[in-house]
């Protein structure tokens, strides 16, 4: 059937309408943004990605899960830190990782009072396990693109079902009336296809151009030769789009379907038919099993245990654990990581393990005789960089004596009225909520180079360092300063400079 660009507008148009009136997905479009941008920049790319990650705790903790999923054994297991996944991973995977997790957790928050769109939700999550799976069978480079690809191949029926559920229904009984298929009955009642839309929304969320391309029904041909990959993406897509249809709906010939499109589409993702219809068991199995993610979405009231996002009251209680598993993180990549990989993975293990509101790494530029603040985790971190300066002639503040004495200093109130004076004014006016800090000096033949700053507001409970986060934090220090003697940087930069 032909599409109707006058009833095509006029869907389009309400759909963007209904948006609008209900509200785009929760806290998907602009996370999603972030983490475009973080995988197109040029510059900090690593950073960025670990910065964007780290900006959402239940993101954070589902992506570590999966980075030490049997999926990724190959690997190695032990990736304590957002830091080393991106290291280990790379930026590109990471990124897609966290698309398709911000997708699960956008759609299924605003699905929740829809069962259709429930059910759209339960088989796009199916089809990105099922298109792992596949693409790990024919070892493509990023497994992840696929996934994300996957589930936002049914991104049109989904946006449907949800927003527009009035002519969602009409298509439903159009197509039961009248014995066309579903795509017909689409094209009849929205004047252009489901694939159409996905990539109307796509666009509209700023998703990458290559990706915007996939988006496409691709129905099953003869190839002479490979295909090109945005063509491959589009027919992995389509096939787990359609096998995840015929399990979620439990069909009686669910078997004999899926070894027909294990037959259709094994010659233009060049694998053998066996090898698409174990990919499927696989993923079946995976989903079942292993991702409670997709077992909170077949139980609506169910929390996802590793995702749900802990409460913001500061130092979790195994502080010393956390901390202990990211010196393991550094300690695992010294020989192949460069310093600037170190030391995200070190301020990192610092901000998560003591939970700080902050956590800032500060270099010593010799030129200028200053210290700069070079990167950042947490609240407001970013915006604050430009402000944390300051002279590195000695002055009878805290910082200096931390960094003189080349010892870790604690301060537990930093609004006593007798400690007041130790303070500077740089600190002061920047950051003027902090409750306590740390300053953990960093030398390099007896000369201060730097230091790691981690620092809790007046928004989180009170704590301190306690003996047992001692240990860790001197030899994560120590690490990083045998890093950097080794790099022979000395005050040269970590790779990020305050604008």
């Amino acid at each position: 059937m032909n599409r109707d660009p006058l009833t095509a507008d006029k869907t389009i148009k309400l759909l963007w309408s209904r948006v609008r009136e209900r509200g785009d997905l929760p806290g998907f479009s602009k996370v999603v943004g972030a983490i475009i941008s973080a995988m197109r920049g040029d510059d900090d790319r690593e950073f960025n990605m670990t910065t964007t990650v780290l900006q959402d705790p239940a993101l954070t903790q589902k992506v570590l899960r999966l980075a030490n999923s049997a999926m990724y054994s190959v690997f190695g297991q032990g990736i304590n830190t957002v830091s080393k996944a991106v290291i280990v991973l790379g930026t590109e995977a990471i990124g897609h990782i966290a698309l398709g997790l911000k997708l699960i957790d956008g759609l299924s928050g605003a699905s929740s009072d829809s069962a259709n769109a429930r059910a759209e939700l339960e088989k796009a999550v199916l089809a990105g396990y099922i298109a792992r799976q596949v693409a790990y069978s024919a070892s493509t480079r990023d497994a992840e693109e696929a996934v994300v690809c996957s589930m936002l191949h049914s991104l049109g029926r989904l946006m449907v079902t949800f927003y527009l559920p009035d002519r969602w229904l009409q298509v439903q009984e159009r197509s039961l009336e009248t014995d066309v298929d579903e795509k017909d009955a689409t094209i009849a009642i929205l004047g252009l296809g489901l694939d159409e839309i996905g990539r109307e929304v796509a666009k509209q969320w700023g998703l990458p151009s290559t990706l915007i391309e996939t988006l496409r029904d691709m129905p099953p041909k003869p190839v002479g030769e490979p295909l090109a990959h945005s063509d491959w993406l589009a027919a992995l897509s389509t096939l787990s789009s359609l096998c995840a249809g015929a399990l979620h709906d439990n069909r009686s010939s669910v078997q004999a379907e899926l070894s027909q499109l294990a037959g259709d589409y094994s010659e233009m993702l060049g694998l053998d038919a066996s090898e698409v219809v174990a990919a499927v068991d696989a993923a079946k199995l995976g989903a079942a099993e292993e991702d409670v993610v997709v077992k909170r979405l077949m139980k609506r009231n169910d929390l996802d245990a590793a995702g749900s996002r802990p409460a913001a009251t500061g130092k979790p209680a195994d502080a010393a654990s956390i901390l202990a598993r990211g010196v393991t993180d550094l300690r695992g990549v010294m020989e192949s990581a460069n310093i600037g990989q170190l030391m995200s993975m070190a301020l990192e293990t610092v901000y998560q393990g003591l939970g700080f509101s902050r956590a800032i790494a500060f270099t010593r530029n010799k030129e200028k005789s200053q210290y700069f603040a070079q990167m950042g985790f947490g609240e407001g971190a970013q915006e604050v960089l430009p402000c944390l300066v300051f002279n590195d002639a000695y002055e009878p503040d805290v910082f200096h004596a931390a960094l003189a004495n080349d010892k870790m200093i604690f301060v537990e109130n930093a609004r006593d009225p007798g400690f007041v004076n130790k303070l500077p004014r740089w600190w002061k006016e920047t950051l003027p909520t902090v409750r306590s800090f740390m300053v953990l000096p960093l030398t390099v033949n007896r000369n201060p180079v730097g230091f790691i700053y981690g620092d809790w507001d007046m928004s989180k409970m009170a704590a301190k360092i306690e003996q047992a986060e001692v240990g860790p934090l001197d030899e994560l220090r120590t690490l990083v300063m045998r890093a950097m003697e080794q790099h022979r940087l000395g005050g040269a930069s970590w790779g990020r400079r305050p604008s």
